[in-house]
């Protein structure tokens, strides 16, 4: 049984984390940057490169087992199991690239689904973890973190240009070293909490995250671009990725101020700690059970309070009912799968990413045929596009599901 880390600080700390891990899990976006490389250095031509694409595509989107393992085993696990797809795939593209060995075309091409599909692992175990630490505002927290994910291109591309000096290579290496580096770090800090529950001041927190958020987009929108244009030098393009690495820490400002700050416990914590208080400081309990076994009969009486009170009986362990989840509940695989809503939502993301990645894959190419032989500018305006809308599309949703419940 997984143990519940308890207090209003644990959820946002482990938001934080789950933003780096999030910019880790876009290194599918990483294509457009080494595609060229690929091509050239090893003599494909462009439709075993296209299908290099749908090998990154198939990898970066089939999250079924992922997702499986999420509902069966700690974060830790699905984060340890997506640092070593990370670690075997890119590894195996850097080992063909620098031509350290020569690979058949098959072997890589399952390499890079090996690779890609860290990215599932990844996001699947930030955003699981944090959808169910912070229950009251699932939409807010989906945004924020789909919108870093949206960013991950544009960070890849700042340390592509500015540390790894337009290096295909290199950046295999980065991605084959560092991402799994990365997942130990964190996955200490990216664990099931107490469920937080919001108040006035974890609004203003989720506007701050927003906020820096959208800070950051913009700073690296605005550096690629300079970068570019002036062509700055090495000690320039060094503070440009520091700045950014800062940006990536704002999140964690909110627990700081927390433990600085510290604010009156709320009544759910208190619930959520009174094992961890001497039992003659509790004069009363917590919580006053409103119904017991003995007076199961009086449900039948009274047909209007039966509802709520057969509600209580089954959080007491005193009644077992079995019902089918309603829209906005919790739904297993199987009980997703009879339900329209599901084919609806696979649908409209299968489409709606499918023309995405379409552009995405083919970035390189298309710039090269306009004559763009760098096409990091165009990579970041099209990941500072995608965040906009990730992070615009998490706001809007949460905004008309509370409209709903307050209906």
């Amino acid at each position: 049984m997984v143990t519940l880390k308890a207090g209003s600080r644990p959820p946002w700390v482990g938001l934080g984390a789950a933003v780096w891990v999030t910019i880790a899990s876009g290194n599918a976006y990483n294509f457009p940057l080494y595609s060229h490389s690929l091509k050239s250095t090893l003599g494909f031509n462009q439709q075993q490169l296209t299908m290099l694409g749908v090998a990154n595509d198939i990898g970066e989107n089939v999250g079924v087992l992922p997702g499986i393992i999420s509902n069966k085993y700690p974060p830790w696990v699905v984060l340890m199991v997506g640092g070593v797809c990370c670690f075997l795939g890119y590894g195996v593209l850097w080992l063909s690239l620098s031509q350290t060995v020569s690979l058949p075309y098959w072997l890589l091409w399952l390499a890079l689904c090996v690779a890609t599909n860290s990215s599932a692992w990844l996001g699947t175990a930030v955003l699981v973890t944090n959808m169910r630490n912070f229950p009251l505002s699932r939409g807010t927290v989906a945004g924020i973190l789909k919108g870093y994910g949206g960013l991950s291109a544009a960070v890849y591309t700042e340390i592509y240009s500015g540390v790894l000096h337009n290096s295909s290579l290199k950046l295999l290496m980065f991605l084959t070293l560092g991402i799994p580096v990365l997942c130990l770090i964190v996955m200490y800090f990216i664990k099931p909490c107490t469920p937080a529950v919001e108040d006035s001041a974890d609004r203003v927190h989720f506007l701050f995250t927003q906020a820096a958020s959208v800070a950051l987009g913009i700073y690296l929108l605005t550096t690629t671009v300079l970068n570019d244009v002036l062509s700055v030098g090495t000690p320039v393009a060094y503070a440009f990725v520091a700045i950014m690495a800062i940006l990536l820490l704002a999140p964690l400002a909110i627990p700081v101020k927390m433990t600085l700050y510290r604010s009156a416990p709320r009544k759910s914590e208190l619930v959520g700690r009174q094992d961890d208080f001497p039992s003659q400081l509790i004069s009363e309990p917590l919580l006053t059970p409103s119904l017991s076994t003995s007076n199961l009969g009086g449900f039948q009486d009274n047909d209007y309070s039966s509802d709520i009170d057969m509600l209580i009986a089954e959080g007491e362990g005193a009644v077992r009912r079995k019902k089918k989840p309603k829209r906005g509940e919790d739904f297993t695989f199987r009980q997703a799968c009879a339900k329209a809503d599901f084919w609806l939502l696979f649908m409209v993301y299968f489409l709606g990413v499918g023309s995405g990645v379409t552009v995405l894959n083919n970035l390189a190419q298309i710039g090269i045929a306009q004559g763009v032989t760098d096409t990091t500018i165009l990579l970041s305006l099209f990941s500072f596009c995608n965040f906009v809308g990730r992070l615009g599309g998490g706001s809007v949703s949460e905004h008309f599901v509370r409209l709903v419940f307050l209906q």
